[in-house]
């Protein structure tokens, strides 16, 4: 019987919406810029979501934030590169 190989998925919720990280973002890196961003006005904060795709979210005082941690099947696709993006539209290529 093969072990099933598992990997570490980090959802953050932005103001009710949920994004699934890729495999290489550092979410200790994401939490400074997050947590140094709410103490300006609000600016842009980017990260690379399962998929292989970049996001832009503006972050402000007011925007609520939540970061998740929990162990999942392995993708293999999970790779955070951008030039190799999955799932939704990009399937159908």
């Amino acid at each position: 019987m093969s072990e099933v190989q598992t990997m570490i998925q980090t959802e953050v919720t932005i103001d009710g919406t949920s994004y699934l990280l890729a495999q290489d973002q550092d979410v200790t890196e994401l939490r400074r810029q997050v947590e140094a961003t709410v103490r300006t006005s609000g600016a842009f904060v980017d990260f690379v979501v399962v998929g292989n795709r970049e996001v832009s979210v503006l972050i402000t005082p007011h925007s609520h934030v939540t970061i998740t941690v929990a162990t999942v099947a392995f993708d293999p696709r999970d790779t955070g590169d951008l030039d190799y993006p999955f799932g939704g539209y990009f399937d159908v290529l």
